[in-house]
């Protein structure tokens, strides 16, 4: 794991394996506060002996490491935790193949994040996840500020042999042309006032819950189209 050095002279008040395990605590036990947590790592005798660096921590401390440092070793602790949990857990459905969710989720931030643009008086970030569907568990994610662009992460999430699967948020005709060249795979849902044109359409089956498919299709919404031709397909889903 990569080494945590002080970025000045004031040497470290906690490791981050002290700050990791407090961090976890902190969910398990679902304090309301980082004040919260601090007084019950000053107060509790387990969270005291067990949790707390050994010297305690103050609150200056504690927020310093949380909003300036650790970034990389949490990203190393979270990649070999996925790689290890992707190893072990087994596909649930292993004849769908690779199956990657993507979207993007708003993070509440504090105003002190200036990086964390989204509106006047608001600061959110966002995460962007790639989310194996196969094992119900993010296998990658990115983080942005709140107005970030969702559409470029598809390139970024997706490796080889992989499918993505997006909501209409990621419908983009230039984008779908631009994952097709890049040999990406990918299944999007699209707006109903989509046009399309139909080059080739398939036949159905009377008892399937696909309703329209067609192989090879050229689409548009308002003045976007894709170049390259994309399948499209229909399902029933409940009772629509």
């Amino acid at each position: 794991m990569p080494a945590l050095d002080s970025k000045g002279n004031r040497p470290l008040q906690m490791t981050f394996e002290e700050h990791l395990r407090a961090l976890v605590y902190f969910h398990l036990e679902e304090h309301h506060s980082a004040q919260h947590l601090l007084q019950v790592l000053e107060e509790d005798d387990f969270a005291k002996s067990a949790i707390a660096p050994e010297n305690g921590i103050k609150k200056s401390s504690f927020s310093e490491a949380t909003n300036s440092r650790g970034l990389e070793q949490f990203m190393y602790v979270y990649q070999n935790l996925q790689a290890q949990a992707s190893s072990i857990l087994p596909k649930q459905h292993p004849e769908l193949g690779d199956l990657v969710g993507i979207d993007g989720s708003l993070i509440d931030a504090t105003l002190s994040m200036h990086w964390a643009d989204y509106r006047k008086k608001s600061k959110k970030a966002k995460v962007h996840v790639g989310f194996d569907l196969n094992r119900a568990i993010p296998r990658k994610l990115y983080l942005t500020d709140g107005n970030g662009a969702e559409r470029p992460f598809v390139s970024l999430i997706l490796s080889d042999g992989q499918t993505g699967v997006m909501d209409r948020g990621y419908q983009s005709h230039q984008r779908f042309d631009q994952w097709q060249n890049d040999g990406k795979l990918f299944m999007c849902r699209i707006k109903a006032s989509t046009k399309k044109t139909i080059i080739k359409q398939n036949p159905i089956a009377s008892d399937s819950i696909v309703f329209f498919r067609c192989h090879r299709c050229s689409g548009h919404h308002g003045s976007q189209s894709n170049t390259n031709p994309t399948s499209f397909g229909g399902l029933r889903g409940g009772s629509r």
